[in-house]
């Protein structure tokens, strides 16, 4: 009976989250994860100052290395729940890309905080959240900030390490999706690109005024599912709408992305994850941003 009731746990806790942590056609690792992280002691963290916008403990992440010469960085923001192990096979399985063993790949894991909706418990999680579902949700405004922050932070330890701003893409899925975004968007760093997988716009009353001069010029992959039933596929539109229509940020497609804007990409049955298609054409896209030197 012990076992029977854990499993049930287990599966309501899954249930609740998964709209924000991903799964992926070719693996599929679970939506909520009672695995531990990996322990690593020596796993690197990034420097960040303590003060009323960043978070009080630095941002622990896993790195995966170049294959060869380290010209280039990808950093990805995993979703709710999740942390930076659950994309580390995509980050291995595009370090082996022939256009693509010069990058590095930076996996940040969220720190672990109270999810108002999920009942308080805690879990990682790059904000709180109010409520699941909803096209305008309440938003956790100084929990995006405080991500903002520590994301920009990871940006100048590589800028610092010699990797020019131009040469980062800064990418996530779901809630690492929104926290893209709003990074990229807002940023004082002219990045290489933005990679935005079954993401919104946060913040979209606010993020006018927050633009960066860069925001207009910094191509973006945006993939997203229409038949995504957690971050829905009118959510992604009505935010693609207000980058259009309000922020000036044009649409562009693969042939034009280079000169700013978002390419994006609609794939049909696809729910709330990613599959080979999708990382295909994200490929295409990192290839063209931060091509081989």
């Amino acid at each position: 009976m012990l076992v029977s009731i854990r499993s049930l746990v287990i599966f309501f806790l899954g249930f609740i989250v998964a709209w924000l942590a991903p799964s992926f056609v070719y693996q599929s690792p679970p939506f909520f994860s009672t695995r531990s992280p990996n322990p690593r002691p020596n796993s690197p963290v990034a420097t960040v100052r303590t003060d009323s916008m960043a978070a009080t403990l630095p941002l622990k992440f896993l790195t995966v290395a170049s294959v060869t010469k380290h010209t280039a960085t990808v950093i990805f923001v995993h979703g709710l729940g999740d942390d930076g192990y659950g994309w580390q096979p995509v980050a291995n399985m595009f370090a082996q890309d022939p256009g693509l063993k010069h990058v590095k790949w930076i996996l940040p894991h969220a720190p672990h905080a109270r999810v108002t909706a999920n009942g308080g418990m805690e879990m990682p999680s790059w904000f709180d959240i109010y409520e699941f579902g909803g096209v305008n949700p309440r938003e956790d405004e100084e929990g995006m900030l405080k991500t903002v922050h520590n994301l920009n932070q990871l940006i100048s330890a590589e800028v610092d390490a010699d990797i020019p701003a131009n040469r980062i893409v800064l990418g996530g899925f779901s809630q690492g999706a929104a926290m893209t975004l709003l990074t990229g968007m807002t940023s004082e760093r002219r990045l290489g690109g933005l990679a935005v997988l079954s993401g919104w716009l946060p913040l979209r009353d606010k993020i006018k005024s927050m633009l960066s001069e860069h925001a207009k010029k910094i191509p973006a992959f945006w993939g997203h599912g229409i038949a995504d039933p957690l971050v829905r596929f009118d959510r992604a539109k009505q935010s693609l709408e207000v980058l259009e229509g309000q922020l000036g940020i044009k649409k562009a497609t693969p042939e034009t992305v280079l000169e700013g804007g978002i390419e994006f990409h609609a794939y049909n049955g696809l729910q709330h994850s990613a599959d080979p298609q999708e990382l295909e054409d994200l490929k295409a896209f990192l290839k063209k941003v931060i091509p081989q030197e």
